[in-house]
C-alpha cells in the first residue's frame, strides 16, 4: 500500500480526531482509530520533514549563487 501525501493524511487525521473527540465509541473502535491517527500524524510529520529539508537546500543554493 502507498503512503497517502500529507493532505491526504491530514484531512484523514482530522476526521480521526474528530470522531475520537465525538465520543460513544466502542473500546476496541476507539484504540483502532488511536492507532491510525499515530501513523497518520507521522505520515505527516515525514512529509514536512521532507518539504522542510527541501526549502533549507533550496536556501542554501540561492545563498551560494549571492
Amino acid at each position: 500500500m502507498t503512503e497517502p501525501g500529507y493532505e491526504q493524511a491530514r484531512d484523514e487525521l482530522a476526521a480521526v480526531v474528530a470522531r475520537l473527540e465525538a465520543g460513544g465509541l466502542p473500546l476496541e473502535e476507539s484504540l483502532t482509530l488511536w492507532e491510525r491517527g499515530e501513523s497518520l500524524a507521522k505520515i505527516c510529520d515525514r512529509h514536512l520533514a521532507g518539504a522542510r529539508e527541501r526549502v533549507e537546500t533550496a536556501l542554501a543554493a540561492a545563498e551560494a549563487t549571492d
